[in-house]
This record gives C-alpha cells, sequence and structure tokens, in this order.
C-alpha cells in the first residue's frame, strides 16, 4: 500500500511523530509498503522545508508560510493537503484527531480512506485541562476530536482506556483497532553496571503524580536504607525538577546536576538525555520508579518511557493504572502497587533492593517480555489490518441518510 501519515506536530520536542508514528512507519516499510511522513513543523521551524529519508521512510516537512496566525494555519494545513492529493495514497493514517491533523481530515475524508490514530484524551478530563489552551482553542480541540473520532474510516488508539472513550463516542466496535506503542527491533537489554550505592531511577515529565508523594516514598526508602541515591532524567512539563531539587537540598541531601556527579550525591539530575546515551544512564539503575496517579489523562496515555525502562531491563516499580497492566506482568516483569498507595510502594523498592539477582532476573524477563508481544514489526500487522477495513469500508456503498 502507498500509505501518508500527517502528523500536527513536528518529531520534535512532542513524542507522538517520533516515537509512534515514525518507528510504525519504519515497520510498515520494511514490509513493502511505501509510507511517506508529512509533517508540520511549527516547534522545529529548523525543519521547515526539508526531506529526507530514513529507513525506507520519507519525511517531508512542510515549509512553514508567513503572515498572521489564521493564514498561518490555513496555508499549513493546505500544504499538507496538497501534498497529499500529489501522492496519491491508498489510505492515509492522521497522528490525533486535533489541530492540522484534524483539519487535514477534514479536507480529505471524501477522496481518501481516513484512519485517526488517537494515544491520548484531548478534551475535557484530559489534555484540554492540562496545556494553556485558550477556552475557545479548548472548545475548539473538543469539537475536533468527538467529530474526528466519529467521521473516521477507521480508528487506532494506544491504550485500552481510549478503546472504550471511542466506543462511547458512538463509534462501531468493528472499526476501532488496539494498537499499542511498541519497541524497535533489535533493541538491546543492559548490562548491570554495579554502583557503589544503591540507586533508583526516575525517568519522567513529572505531571504523571503529584510531587509530594514521590518525595514522600523515596523519603521513607532512604530511612531504611539511608545509602540509596535517586537519579532523574527528563525534564518537568512545568519546571517541576526544581522544587524537587529545593525539597532534596532543604532535607539536607546533597544534589548533583549532570553528568559528573560525585558519589556522595543523594540525588544526580541528569535532566534532559539524548535517546542515544540513555542506555548508558540507565545501567547506573538497580530499580526503577514509575508512579502513575490515577487520572484521565494517565489511563489513557500508553507511556513509551515505561517501554523505554522495561526494553532495556531494568525491574520497574509503578501503579496498577491503565496501560501499566498491559506492559507490566505483576511479580514476573515487575512490580505493580494499588495507586496512591505510598507504604506498598516503598515496600516494593526496599524488597527489590534487598534481592538484586532476583531484581536484575525481573528486567530480564521484562525486556524479553514487551519484545515478543509489543515489537514493532508484530505491531505494524495489526495497522495493516485496520487499514485493510478502511479500504474496505471506503470501497463499501454508502447507505443515504
Amino acid at each position: 500500500m502507498k500509505i501518508v501519515m500527517i502528523g500536527s506536530f513536528g518529531l520534535r520536542p512532542r513524542g507522538t511523530m517520533g516515537v509512534r508514528a515514525l518507528p510504525l512507519a519504519r515497520a510498515l516499510a520494511a514490509r513493502g509498503h511505501t509510507v511517506t511522513l508529512l509533517l508540520p513543523p511549527w516547534q522545529n521551524p529548523e525543519d521547515a522545508g526539508h526531506a529526507w529519508e530514513e529507513a525506507g521512510v520519507c519525511i517531508e516537512n512542510m515549509p512553514l508560510p508567513a503572515g498572521v496566525p489564521g493564514w498561518f494555519h490555513l496555508r499549513l494545513t493546505q500544504s499538507l493537503v496538497s501534498r497529499t492529493r500529489a501522492l496519491q495514497p491508498d489510505v492515509v493514517h492522521t497522528f490525533k484527531p486535533k489541530a492540522y491533523a484534524g483539519l487535514a481530515h477534514l479536507a480529505l475524508r471524501r477522496r481518501f480512506p481516513v484512519v485517526v490514530d488517537t494515544d491520548d484524551w484531548e478534551g475535557p478530563g484530559g489534555w484540554n485541562e492540562l496545556a494553556s489552551y485558550s477556552p475557545w482553542l479548548k472548545r475548539f480541540f473538543t469539537w475536533q476530536e468527538r467529530w474526528g473520532l466519529r467521521r473516521a474510516t477507521a480508528v487506532t488508539v494506544a491504550s485500552r482506556a481510549l478503546e472504550t472513550l471511542v466506543w462511547a463516542q458512538g463509534v462501531d466496535r468493528a472499526r476501532v483497532t488496539y494498537l499499542p506503542n511498541g519497541v524497535a527491533e533489535g533493541t538491546s537489554s543492559l548490562s548491570p553496571s554495579p554502583t557503589a550505592r544503591p540507586t533508583l531511577l526516575l525517568y519522567t515529565r513529572f505531571f504523571e503524580f503529584k510531587l509530594q508523594r514521590l518525595w514522600e516514598i523515596v523519603s521513607h526508602v532512604r530511612e531504611t536504607r539511608p545509602d540509596a541515591r535517586l537519579l532523574v532524567v527528563g525534564r518537568g512539563f512545568f519546571n517541576e525538577e526544581t522544587a524537587l531539587l529545593q525539597l532534596a537540598r532543604q532535607a539536607g541531601w546533597q544534589v548533583a546536576e549532570g553528568d559528573n556527579a560525585p558519589p556522595t550525591a543523594d540525588l544526580i539530575y541528569a535532566g534532559w538525555v539524548e535517546s542515544a546515551r540513555l542506555p548508558q544512564v540507565f545501567a547506573q539503575a538497580q530499580v526503577a520508579l514509575y508512579p502513575f496517579d490515577d487520572t484521565l489523562i494517565n489511563r489513557t496515555k500508553c507511556p513509551v518511557k515505561l517501554l523505554d525502562l522495561l526494553a532495556a531491563g531494568l525491574p520497574v516499580v509503578g501503579e496498577a493504572v491503565g496501560q501499566l497492566r498491559e506492559y507490566i506482568v505483576p511479580g514476573q516483569t515487575g512490580m505493580l502497587v494499588a495507586p496512591g498507595d505510598t507504604e506498598a510502594f516503598t515496600q516494593t523498592i526496599l524488597a527489590l533492593l534487598a534481592d538484586p539477582a532476583g531484581a536484575w532476573g525481573m528486567g530480564s524477563r521484562a525486556a524479553a517480555y514487551v519484545r515478543a508481544h509489543f515489537s514493532w514489526g508484530a505491531l505494524a500487522a495489526i495497522a495493516e489490518d485496520a487499514y485493510q477495513l478502511a479500504l474496505q469500508t471506503k470501497s463499501a456503498p454508502q447507505r443515504r441518510a
């Protein structure tokens, strides 16, 4: 098939196109399909107008038009639509039912089968509550999400919770395909890199949990294991790392930022780390923490960071919310505790620290499990089924309303 994937933004800094659409596109190209990614790089304008090929996938960044905001949005949408029409795909796959991808869907739906992908809940209770959108933009995104899901030829969803929410919009179950995030072929597990002190890893954007509860968990661990230290990788959505560093300093912890942390550091803040360097950083840890509050955003998202940790072979302690229950087999490939149970979270960490061999065995099983069940190669076959469904649906005679 000829497949065009359309995003609402570029490959960075947001993750959907870089960690979901592109690896799926690579896997589809490896299966013989012709795949083009069309991106509106308004957040990374340095890529505007540039195109390249990556693992058989053609990546095209639309030029960014000049002009006032309304004109800019219309011209950028038009460039996505015009390029799609010129490519004459068999199927169009839009990533997110909102913003530019949603507008492109509106313009293309009568001519092409359009599969809409959703990997977050955008409307009320979802990203509309977290992001600093204006009131009118929140209303517009809410309308786009509902219209886009209902009018899609087919829908792919990244989580089981999204699956039920899409069904609740009145979308026929047969048109909804569960397509979780996956891991790349050839991903290798870590080799343990023993450190003088047991190290807890927090790989995060911070918005998934309350910072105070994380602090209580780590503080309680150190009451029993004062030699334990915390390694933080990532950057907060709202600069929450600043508050965490302040809490640590107020408690008398030695805090280090950057790569050259002394062995005496109790908290190491590594900040944002390039993907290629993550294995080296992960190898310093004995246990990974994945606090995950029971919210609508968390229940519907499909956390790639969790997959990164599991695929690396790290034992993970998380909360039984949303996709964590899909990726972690409790006691086998990781540990799950009831959401909000700080004491259980603390005791589970301590148990893993007390049994390093058992913890690393669990991590090894986790890596094997996610490769076996969530490889992008296998998930591409599921996407193909969704595309075939869309083609059949589009070609079927349409009944008059």
